[in-house]
This record gives structure tokens, C-alpha cells and sequence, in this order.
């Protein structure tokens, strides 16, 4: 994975109130509906980039 996309991967989960959780228990510690909601955003920002 390269850097832009992991900027964008904790931007999403930073506006979602993740980061706490992110910062303790990692990526594979969110529950696979808050990745889920970090994917999604994750793709709606880059629809809008690409506008």
C-alpha cells in the first residue's frame, strides 16, 4: 500500500472518531463494520478527487 492511500485510510478513520481505537489496537482491531465505514469513505474521497 502506498502512502497516499494510507493517508487517506486515517483521514477516514480520523473524521469516523477512530483514531483513539486505531492508535491501541491497530488496524486489525476495528470491527469489520468500522472498516467497512473506513473503506467507504476512503473510495467516496477518492470519487471526489478525481472530479
Amino acid at each position: 500500500m502506498n502512502k497516499e492511500e494510507m493517508e487517506l485510510k486515517y483521514r477516514a478513520a480520523a473524521q469516523l472518531g477512530l483514531t483513539d481505537k486505531l492508535l491501541r489496537v491497530g488496524w486489525a482491531g476495528l470491527s469489520a463494520q468500522e472498516t467497512g465505514r473506513v473503506g467507504g469513505m476512503v473510495a467516496a474521497m477518492r470519487r471526489r478527487k478525481e472530479r
